[in-house]
């Protein structure tokens, strides 16, 4: 393989070769940073190699190898990371699980696969294990530890610190050095790389397990798109549980040597990548709204003469980005305002947000708001939308940068293919296609039914090969007149609004549409500071009436982009937000529709007898885990 290449899958690449690639020929290079009490600490390409042997080597002790799995347990640590990397290595499951999944998830995690050993953070993860052992769900044996705070007065078998793995190990390997070469050449590519989990809209999540081909392959069919180039510094920020972190993180940075850097805390990403200025970015549409809310919140409180001096260039490349998405030519003095603009305005707005390096900058997971996409393209970032699902190793299709389409999710990649079946779903064939759900032969069947994936998403393909995306095939539903729409792509529409964050539209076998509504606290609180709106909660300023308006121009802006049957006529504002600790969304944020109209079927019933208000009593999960109860009135509102 020659250097910067990632060849056919099928001829070997595993991520034990990549690893012993990256340590012999580029091991002076930097693998990782990790940010701990403000100082950032390297390690390269043949430190991190050896440490992931040495954790190897510490993991197959106590038991660690094929037909088991590891736990990984945490907020982004360059340990766990190292830990998915060793369970890699021989043969094993790693198994990423949300820092916030509660203990009826994990075992359904424990149902699923023999899980020999954890790796956790930080106390909270380790107490959250020995809970789940103490609810008699048996199984891990060892539980390893990143962060040793408050851990040393436990007195637990099995109970060890990373660093004590390590040492295990190392004096494993020193014993007979030819096992690094073993441990780097011992498994496959049709051996695991990582097991993860779907969703669970619907349902329980389903096991998927990635192999080392799978990945590879999503990897070189990223880079031919020009998704990444070699060599990139990323933020390692994204939840670990998440394939399009262990796309990035894990598996693209083995493949084209990235830097991948660690945040200190979740807390600190913006100020951290403020210092690191990576080179590429992913994020889920709401935060490049979250970031783009701050921006504006900077401005308004700014100086008269600096908000001038922001409008004038701001307003003037929006509209030379819309309509260059527009197909419509600039005037001969853009190119000046742009420089202009790019000194006085865009640049130190990049900087200040650690963008000021961005090469590829990307979002995905569900539609973006036109006006933030347009935002950030205006200020220089070329930021693109792509799609994909963990059962393809989370890379499909993606736009070009210089072939933008606010409607599509652009071009399948190079060794993508895509056909549209007669039913209107999507469907998919790659090297990077999983072999089947774990443990489920009848769903595997379904989902690759013909030898091709079934995305169980609606959409089209555009004559010049661009696909859209309209939403689940399973959600497309029917008025009581027949009218077709599917709830997920108005929801997504309406989320474009900053102020909305949640939503969830009514209206199967009814005779129109409806909404419920969360608004965005944030940034809807900002707003009521802004404009002397007076609030002491939550629930209180969900339900004022000059929040009402702010929620009523975001719909009529959606009913003017939908069919006249589908406009929406009624809508309510939920007293508290949709909360995967309430089990009303998943933990990437989405909705459970059938939880959702249960909870709140006498809201739904409101919304079509002609009540004026309806007064709820919902439950609220609180941090420390408690549960508790928001009693409210709340008003319908006519669209």
């Amino acid at each position: 393989m020659a250097d910067g290449t990632i060849t056919n899958s099928s001829g070997g690449d595993t991520i034990g070769a990549l690893l012993a690639r990256n340590a012999s020929r580029h091991g002076s290079e930097i693998a990782l940073r990790e940010k701990a009490r403000g100082i950032w600490k390297e390690t390269t390409w043949a430190e991190y190699t050896e440490e992931v042997l040495e954790a190897a080597a510490g993991l197959e002790k106590l038991g660690v190898g094929p037909g088991k799995a590891v736990l990984i347990l945490g907020d982004n640590r360059a340990r766990l990371y190292a830990g998915m990397l060793a369970v890699a290595l021989l043969g094993g499951y790693a198994m990423p699980a949300y820092p916030g999944a509660t203990i009826e998830e994990l075992k359904h995690f424990l149902g699923e696969v023999e899980i020999v050993a954890a790796i956790a953070e930080d106390q909270e993860q380790v107490d959250k294990i020995l809970e789940l052992k103490e609810a008699g769900s048996g199984g891990i044996a060892h539980i390893i530890y990143d962060e040793e705070r408050g851990l040393g007065f436990y007195k637990v078998d099995g109970l060890m610190s990373w660093e004590h793995l390590i040492e295990v190990g190392r004096h494993d390997l020193n014993e007979d050095p030819r096992r690094r070469e073993g441990f780097l050449h011992r498994t496959g590519p049709e051996d695991p790389a990582i097991f993860m989990h779907s969703s669970g809209t619907t349902g329980q999540p389903k096991g998927i397990v990635l192999s080392q081909k799978n990945v590879i392959a999503a990897v070189r069919n990223g880079h031919a798109a020009g998704v990444f180039d070699e060599c990139e510094e990323v933020l390692a920020y994204l939840p670990m549980a998440w394939v399009g972190d262990y796309a990035i993180t894990v598996a693209a940075a083995l493949s084209l040597r990235f830097t991948v850097n660690v945040p200190e805390r979740q807390e600190t990403v913006i100020r951290d990548m403020r210092e690191i200025a990576p080179t590429f970015y992913l994020a889920a549409p709401r935060s490049w709204d979250q970031m783009l809310t701050t921006i504006q919140v900077g401005m308004e409180n700014s100086t008269r003469f600096k908000k001038w001096i922001y409008h004038f260039f701001m307003d003037r490349a929006i509209a030379a980005e819309t309509r260059k998405l527009n197909g419509k030519g600039g005037g001969l003095l853009e190119p000046l305002g742009r420089l202009l603009g790019e000194a006085l305005v865009f640049g130190p707005i990049k900087d200040q947000f650690g963008m000021s390096r961005l090469k590829n900058a990307f979002t995905g997971g569900e539609a973006i708001g036109e006006d933030t996409f347009v935002f950030y393209r205006a200020l220089g970032i070329k930021l693109r939308q792509f799609y994909g699902q963990t059962e393809i190793s989370a890379i499909s299709a993606m736009q070009s940068p210089n072939e933008v389409r606010l409607h599509t999710v652009g071009k399948p990649a190079p060794g993508v293919e895509v056909k549209i079946d007669e039913s209107g779903e999507i469907l998919l064939r790659s090297d990077s296609v999983f072999s089947g759900y774990f443990n489920k032969p009848e769903a595997s069947a379904e989902a690759l039914e013909g030898g091709w994936l079934h995305t169980g998403d609606a959409g089209y393909l555009e004559d010049n090969g661009h696909l859209v995306v309209l939403g689940r095939v399973s959600e497309v539903m029917h008025t009581a007149s027949g009218e077709r729409y599917v709830p997920n792509y108005i929801e997504n529409r309406l989320k474009f609004s900053p102020y909305i964050k949640d939503a969830a539209v009514i209206g199967a076998g009814l005779d129109e549409l409806t909404a419920m509504v969360c608004v965005d606290f944030e940034a809807v609180g900002h707003w009521a500071e802004v404009h002397g709106v007076p609030y002491v909660s939550y629930s209180d300023l969900s339900q004022r009436d000059e929040v009402a308006e702010l929620l009523r121009e975001a719909f009529q802006r959606v009913n003017k982009v939908i069919p006249e049957g589908l406009r929406m006529k009624r809508f309510v504002s939920l007293p508290k937000e949709f909360d995967p600790d309430d089990g009303e969304i998943t933990r990437t944020r989405k909705l459970r529709r059938k939880v959702v109209q249960e909870r709140y079927a006498d809201v739904i019933a409101a919304l079509y007898d002609g009540s004026k208000e309806i007064h709820v009593s919902v439950q609220v999960t609180y941090e420390n885990g408690e549960t508790g109860k928001v009693e409210r009135t709340l008003p319908i509102r006519e669209v």
